[in-house]
């Protein structure tokens, strides 16, 4: 089946209003509240989806003013997400998420006008229109379980995790990259049962190595929002063990990750 721009984008809106529908209700404490992720704020969460709205928007639409931006951070020492987040520590609740809500319309509208192959700079590989969408589902599915940790609330899993899984999947050879570790040549079979009792598959069907169970954990895991040994997955095989080790669906440099919840690792 054909990707589809507008699916995307409309599943990215739905992701979007689910999680303003919590950011409206905080207040000004609350946006000073602290998350998960060490040193970040929820409206550090929040500037950091906005900020990287703006910019995957620009990597589409003016691929050159991408490029001079990423230039300039590279001669700074790269992207560091923690720098950007103090650059916005200064605006206030009700400013953030204005600034969110007209990032994530500007880049919604500008996506849902490309081809979904139109191939798109970022700060790891190049990759398709259509995968950069599916990155910022992603991205807004990770910092949102961020923001619904430190409050408390329910995140409720759909099937738009299948979006999360997916680019966690493909994002298998960059988790080594970004560790200076070379992949494994061999396969692994990840298969997911999905919110409604399905089942969703990566992968040959006989690969050895093999990663099973709930959607909802694998996303968790491959965004580094919970701890392996928080999760309900079964592992199978040296190079999926190492996979879970060090998998990450996001770019950059590699990511921390969580200390089980129920004490240090």
């Amino acid at each position: 089946m054909p990707v589809s721009m507008t699916a995307l984008c409309d599943d990215l809106a739905a992701e979007s209003a689910e999680l303003r529908a919590v950011l409206a209700g905080l207040s000004e404490a609350d946006w000073r509240r602290e998350t998960p992720a060490v040193g970040w704020t929820i409206g550090d969460q929040v500037s950091h989806l906005a900020y990287f709205d703006d910019v995957a928007l620009r990597s589409a639409t003016d691929p050159e003013a991408f490029a001079a931006e990423k230039a300039q951070m590279d001669a700074e020492g790269g992207v560091s997400p923690d720098t950007i987040a103090e650059r916005f520590r200064d605006l206030s609740g009700a400013e953030l998420l204005t600034w969110f809500d007209e990032a994530r319309g500007r880049m919604i509208d500008g996506f849902r006008r490309l081809d979904p192959s139109t191939r798109v700079p970022w700060f790891g590989p190049a990759m398709s229109a259509a995968s950069s969408l599916t990155a910022r589902i992603m991205e807004t599915w990770a910092h949102a379980q961020d923001v619904y940790d430190a409050v408390g609330a329910d995140h409720q899993p759909s099937s738009r995790l299948r979006h999360v899984a997916h680019i966690g999947v493909g994002a298998r050879a960059f988790s080594y990259l970004a560790h200076g570790r070379a992949m494994p040549e061999a396969p692994v079979r990840v298969e997911l049962t999905a919110p409604d009792g399905s089942t969703w598959g990566w992968g040959p069907d006989d690969a050895r190595d093999r990663i099973t169970g709930p959607a909802l954990d694998f996303a968790l895991l491959i965004t580094q929002r919970r701890h392996r040994d928080d999760l309900a997955l079964d592992v199978v095989g040296d190079a999926a063990t190492e996979w879970v080790e060090i998998g990450q669906a996001f770019a950059g440099e590699p990511g921390t990750g969580r200390k089980p919840l129920g004490g240090d690792r």
